[in-house]
């Protein structure tokens, strides 16, 4: 985490992802208004009027308690689809790069999975099940899923090339053994810089899903079905439009700059690189004489 601070963008994806993370957290406890409550007395109320923060949108409904709520739900969807693309991908990874038979097709089904856009993916689930929470869930961990295990198989099968796993083989370790003591330990760094790149693409992808409909369903508050509802009355309440995009852009720019600082934290090359860098004396220029 030092190195992830000493960084301009990584204290930046710092204090965004702590500000989701507090939202969402509040949200639990507290709301300044019920975010579906219908009140046709004040549609379209403008900011900071009758208590309102952000104002409301034309049925009235407060737009600061929708995106305090909201957050909850983007961090949910976020977090638990990261988690199972782990899974999913680290799965997969193993299978694909640890046994010699069945590794080639493991790796072949691993590519045609990638060739599924995740919106896809979720349009047929939701089809079959319905749009919902755990549709995108599922949509997001498997998609984002079958990335992770193409980066894990290609630094697996490194790791297990390497003469100290060859060496393990030797002695008779179990395949097991060698995955548990030597590949998982060795692979995670990348593992959780290239999961931390997943959350944001979970906090979009959930956003893209509700605003097509086949995410979260009404009327639980989403920043991606905010803007599906609004986008209609842009050109005459744009205000109202503005917040939920930012708060979707701040997210994604928090979690992309925080994976980024990971990256560059726990990479030895880009490390050693910087040390170079940092170490190497100028060239002196030469002397122009007179």
């Amino acid at each position: 985490m030092t190195g992830v601070w000493r960084s301009l963008g990584g204290r930046i994806g710092v204090v965004l992802v702590g500000l989701l993370l507090l939202t969402a957290l509040v949200s639990l406890f507290w709301a300044p208004f019920d975010p579906t409550f219908i009140d046709p007395r004040v549609p379209w109320a403008a900011p900071l009027t009758g208590g309102h923060l952000l104002g409301t949108d034309g049925s009235g409904r407060d737009l600061f308690s929708q995106i305090l709520v909201g957050s909850r739900i983007t961090a949910f969807v976020a977090a638990t689809a990261t988690a199972m693309a782990g899974v999913v991908g680290v799965g997969l990874a193993v299978l694909a790069a640890v046994p010699r038979r069945a590794g080639g097709l493991v790796g072949q089904f691993i590519d045609v999975l990638v060739a599924f856009p995740t919106i896809l993916t979720a349009m047929i689930l939701a089809a079959v099940y319905g749009g919902s929470v755990w549709t995108a869930v599922v949509a997001i961990g498997i998609g984002a899923g079958v990335n992770v295990a193409r980066v894990a198989r290609a630094e697996m099968s490194s790791v297990l090339g390497t003469d100290y796993v060859l060496a393990g083989r030797a002695a008779g370790a179990s395949t097991a053994r060698i995955v548990r003591r030597h590949v998982l330990p060795n692979v995670a760094p990348v593992l959780f810089v290239q999961l931390s790149l997943v959350l944001a693409l979970a906090v979009l992808a959930e956003a893209a899903l509700s605003y097509l409909g086949y995410g979260t369903p009404p009327p639980t508050p989403s920043w991606g079905r905010m803007l599906q509802e609004l986008q209609q009355f842009v050109t005459v309440h744009p205000l109202a439009v503005i917040w939920p995009g930012l708060a979707i852009t701040a997210t994604v720019l928090g979690l992309s700059l925080l994976g980024d600082a990971l990256r560059e934290a726990t990479d030895p090359r880009l490390r050693i690189a910087r040390t170079t860098h940092a170490g190497a004396h100028p060239v002196p220029r030469p002397e122009v004489l007179p």
